[in-house]
C-alpha cells in the first residue's frame, strides 16, 4: 500500500466550504478511482487553513497514472483547487512499521 500525502493550504475564512468540498470530492471522485484504499484528512488547530490529507493506493502507479492521468483527476481538482492558496505539496510513501 502507498500513502499520498497532501498539505494543503487554502485562503482564509474558506474553511466550513473547503470541509464540505474535500469530503464531497473524496466520496463521489477519489473514492471511485482503481487502487483506492481509502483516506484521511486532518486539519490544523494553530493553523485552521492547513489541511493534511492521506489518501491510501494500492500501488504508486494507481495515483500517478490512474488517476492523476485520468478525467477524474480534472474533476477533482475543480472541486478542491479553487480553495487553494497555494498548490498542494504531494509526497508518496510506503509502510515501514506500524501498531497492533
Amino acid at each position: 500500500m502507498i500513502l499520498e500525502l497532501a498539505d494543503i493550504r487554502i485562503q482564509p475564512g474558506q474553511q466550513a466550504a473547503f470541509d464540505e468540498a474535500i469530503e464531497r470530492g473524496l466520496r463521489t471522485v477519489i473514492s471511485k478511482a482503481k487502487g483506492f484504499e481509502g483516506f484521511k484528512v486532518n486539519k490544523g488547530i494553530e493553523s485552521p487553513e492547513r489541511y493534511i490529507l492521506q489518501i491510501f493506493w494500492a500501488t504508486l502507479e494507481d495515483h500517478t497514472v490512474g488517476f492523476r492521468q485520468s478525467p477524474a483527476f480534472a474533476d477533482w481538482r475543480a472541486i478542491v483547487g479553487p480553495f487553494f492558496a497555494a498548490p498542494p505539496v504531494v509526497e508518496h510513501f510506503e509502510l515501514l512499521t506500524k501498531s497492533a
